[in-house]
């Protein structure tokens, strides 16, 4: 494809103006191609809300709360929530401008193109790519924006090159690592997915904030990283699953020598379990669990952090889920959350953090047995030999 027969349209998502101009824009060329910055789910997703149909996919609580990608849901649940707040602001629904494009191709006869990665790719390159400092400023940020109030006044002036810097520069500072994975990446593979488009004339719709790097990867291609790079999910959290099965084994070890050395270990014992246990009652409590559930973390939690596949946040979400009734309507709603009370009243959504609170509590128990429980243990075994 040449690139001068390539026009970007840089849209602000939750604009009624970007809705028109796309459409003129589109009807006027008449390009043979309109590409526009979503992937197949999102597309899928975006025509069955147009024809009112319901999701017709599987879903399990058990399969959600036992998979590795809490954090990943609880993440997009969040961002998910805000987009859509704005555009209850505006009186806009988010990914308007995208389905404006399809329609507008669709009427001149024009095929359609999906550029841009799979959103759950993206995610999980986000949360495998982010330091914990930079998991914790980002999650902060998130969190405190549930109680600015603060109205756009001018959504146009998001497109503006000045303020695109500004919010940029913003994102960038509160985690880099986000900032590469989300903008960088996705840039580079829509500016690869536009450069494989074989027909002449092609008209791409982006958000406004993606168009810069879009074209300087469009004059830089020998810059693109391969698709395979950019496609992978990162291996670095393998450190993480060998501290799982180290830490029971350390754990383990210094009650074994401690029981052959003679050393009474009962009163050790009973603080391991009021450690990790009580940990993850609060932690499970503090996530807005009922007290059923924290009691079956307190219960499972010293049996968890012996066993490195299991965790104390599945039996705490399943005895949530189970109480609250969670269905298939729950994550059909999530989507459509556009306050912070219709997302704290989402059944799934609150058992994805009782989940979240659970495990997180229950490590905290679990490190502070290594200066409580261990190091001491550790000094009676060496006394006693």
């Amino acid at each position: 494809m040449e690139i001068e027969q390539l026009k970007i349209i840089g849209t602000a998502h939750v604009s009624k103006k970007s809705i028109e101009e796309v459409k003129e824009i589109i009807r006027a060329e008449k390009p043979d191609v309109v590409a526009v910055e979503l992937d197949i789910g999102r597309y899928q997703k975006l025509i069955k809300e147009k024809l009112g149909l319901k999701d017709d996919q599987q879903f399990s609580v058990k399969d959600l709360i036992r998979g590795e990608n809490i954090g990943l849901f609880l993440i997009t649940g969040l961002l998910t929530y805000l987009q859509n707040r704005i555009g209850d602001d505006l009186g806009v629904k988010p990914g308007s401008e995208m389905l404006a494009a399809i329609e507008a191709a669709e009427e001149i006869g024009a095929r359609i193109a999906l550029i841009d990665r799979d959103i759950r790719i993206t995610m999980q390159r986000i949360i495998d790519s982010m330091s914990l400092r930079e998991k914790l400023k980002f999650s902060f940020n998130i969190l405190a924006s549930f109680f600015k109030k603060d109205e756009i006044e001018d959504v146009e002036s998001l497109k503006s090159e000045k303020t695109l810097e500004e919010v940029m520069e913003y994102f960038k500072d509160i985690s880099p690592q986000a900032y590469h994975v989300l903008v960088d990446e996705r840039d580079a593979y829509m500016a690869k997915k536009l450069l494989e488009i074989p027909e002449d004339k092609v008209i791409a719709v982006v958000g406004a904030g993606h168009k810069k790097g879009i074209e300087y990867y469009l004059q830089n291609p020998e810059k693109i990283p391969p698709f395979s790079e950019l496609l992978s999910f990162k291996q670095q959290n393998s450190t993480l699953r060998k501290l799982l099965v180290i830490v029971p084994i350390l754990l383990i070890v210094p009650f074994v020598l401690a029981f052959i050395s003679g050393v009474n270990i009962q009163g050790d014992i009973f603080k391991f379990i009021f450690l990790t246990g009580g940990f993850a009652f609060i932690g499970s409590l503090a996530a807005g669990s009922k007290l059923k559930s924290a009691l079956v973390a307190f219960l499972v939690a010293p049996m968890t952090v012996l066993h490195p596949l299991l965790a104390a946040g599945w039996f705490a979400g399943l005895m949530e889920a189970k109480m609250r009734n969670v269905s298939f309507h729950d994550l059909e709603n999530l989507n459509k959350c556009g306050s912070f009370h219709e997302l704290w009243c989402n059944n799934l959504f609150r058992v994805m953090l009782v989940v979240a609170g659970a495990n997180l509590g229950c490590s905290i128990g679990t490190f502070l047995t290594i200066p409580q429980i261990i190091l001491p243990m550790i000094g009676k075994i060496m006394g006693a030999g």
